[in-house]
């Protein structure tokens, strides 16, 4: 399904600001997978979902997407292929457009645009059916404007339009961060029900280590640019906090003392 061959990026070349994000990355994703990425500030986490999703090019390599090969191909035209939810609550969404019409927008991405458009009743009837298994109240909300919902709502309402056209690869750039504890489990637990529900190949980078080891069929650790752990199925079943705290000092040459986001 995503085949990331051997890419490698570095920011600022030639300078004393120069930093390389990423260092002859590959890694291959099948399809229904559902991969957690953890690792330090600086690690290459965000880099390498930003590669994948296009936002800016790499510097050599090959990212190849369901068989076609999206290296060269800019962000707007991944976005067909691509769904993705930020960090931040807001973004992904209009937020001064109605709920139900950003749903509308994320129906019809990818089709061709006409003068003829509007939410129509089917559509209505169906995001209602949607949104209340949420259990939030959106869906006697459908008129509400984006930007007056709760981060938990907007991150739902986020959540489901990058959803909503079962997107060939989901990516979640720690869409929990900025919600309070309570509401980051709802939205966690939203997302593994939507990912294997649609059988959805998913990347999601999490700061979280019971989050990443609670989540998905796989994990990778990442540290300077590269893969330094990718573990999966019963080996991933069996991982403990304390045994990914001991994998990231002995693979990184780290400690968490010095490495301490990875204490969520």
């Amino acid at each position: 399904m995503l085949n990331v061959e051997n890419i490698s990026k570095t920011f600022n070349p030639g300078t004393i600001n120069e930093k390389k994000a990423l260092d002859g990355l590959s890694l291959h994703l099948d399809p229904g997978d559902f991969v957690t990425v953890i690792g330090g500030n600086g690690a290459g986490k965000s880099t390498l979902l930003n590669a994948i999703a296009g936002v800016w090019p790499v510097d050599s390599g090959r990212i190849v997407l369901d068989g076609t090969d999206v290296t060269a191909m800019p962000e707007h035209k991944r976005a067909v292929f691509i769904g993705r939810v930020f960090q931040d609550p807001m973004m992904g969404t209009a937020p001064n457009m109605q709920l139900e019409e950003n749903l509308a927008l994320a129906l019809r991405r990818g089709q061709r645009r006409t003068l003829k458009w509007g939410v129509t009743r089917e559509e209505r009837k169906m995001y209602k059916e949607i949104l209340a298994p949420l259990g939030l109240g959106l869906e006697d909300r459908l008129e509400a404007k984006v930007g007056l919902l709760s981060g938990g709502q907007r991150q739902a309402c986020t959540l489901l339009m990058a959803t909503l056209r079962e997107p060939k690869l989901l990516l979640l750039d720690e869409h929990t961060a900025a919600l309070d504890p309570a509401t980051a489990i709802k939205v966690l637990d939203l997302s593994e029900k939507l990912i294997n529900e649609k059988h959805l190949t998913t990347l999601m980078i999490t700061h979280n280590m019971k989050d990443a080891i609670r989540h998905g069929n796989r994990l990778i650790m990442m540290n300077e640019g590269a893969i330094i752990l990718d573990v999966r199925g019963e080996e991933k079943q069996k991982l403990t906090k304390q045994i990914l705290m001991e994998k990231f000092a002995a693979l990184s040459g780290s400690t968490m003392e010095t490495d301490s986001v990875l204490l969520g």
